[in-house]
């Protein structure tokens, strides 16, 4: 399982609490925390400080409660505590599946369960939203999809296709239709018309 983690397992941007207004980087590799600063300051000592960065290992980071407090402060508490987790190992190895896998897994999900795991991080949002989850979906409840159904689907998203019912689903079915009937006689009687005078 280890070779599913990325070399950079976490990394965030962050300013320090005001009246400061110097920048912070945190970076969790596989072996290492690194904060990176760099001062900004109008004060005339200040002004030819260099930007500035401390490693340290997992298990230094662990036992190190005076850094722990700096990046508390500057990242928060959630981002403190995230931290320590990884730095014990304590990684969430779903969350770091190739995607097509993670949509492979939740095709086997309920409807429920999926509004659910959307809400879990920002990845699973996203994965939870993605045409291509919805568009399975959508192919796995209905007995047929017609190629005017996945024209309209494309046009609206697959997931506002699966939850429209099916009154407004053929009402929007036919504006589809008469839009592509629209077009094509529109194409059709700018070819038929004539050139302007002096071509």
């Amino acid at each position: 399982m280890a070779a599913l983690l990325p070399v950079i397992l976490f990394e965030c941007n962050g300013q320090a609490p005001a009246p400061s207004k110097d920048f912070y980087q945190l970076v969790v590799c596989r072996s290492e925390v690194i904060l990176r600063w760099w001062k900004i300051s109008l004060r005339s000592e200040f002004r030819d400080t260099k930007p500035g960065e401390l490693k340290e290992s997992h298990l230094d980071f662990v036992d190190d409660t005076t850094l722990q407090a700096q990046v508390g402060i500057i990242f928060g508490q959630k981002t403190l505590q995230y931290v320590i987790n990884l730095c014990r190992g304590q990684y969430d190895f779903l969350e770091r599946l190739p995607e097509p896998l993670i949509l492979y897994i939740l095709t086997f999900l309920d409807l429920e369960d999926i509004a659910q795991l959307s809400q879990v991080s920002h990845t699973f949002q996203k994965i939870c939203n993605s045409e291509k989850l919805w568009e399975h979906i959508v192919e796995r409840s209905c007995d047929r999809v017609t190629p005017e159904m996945r024209s309209l689907a494309q046009d609206i998203g697959w997931k506002q296709f699966f939850f429209t019912n099916k009154l407004q689903l053929q009402l929007q079915l036919r504006r589809w239709r008469k839009r592509q009937e629209d077009g094509q006689n529109i194409l059709f009687r700018s070819e038929d018309e004539p050139l302007a005078e002096g071509w």
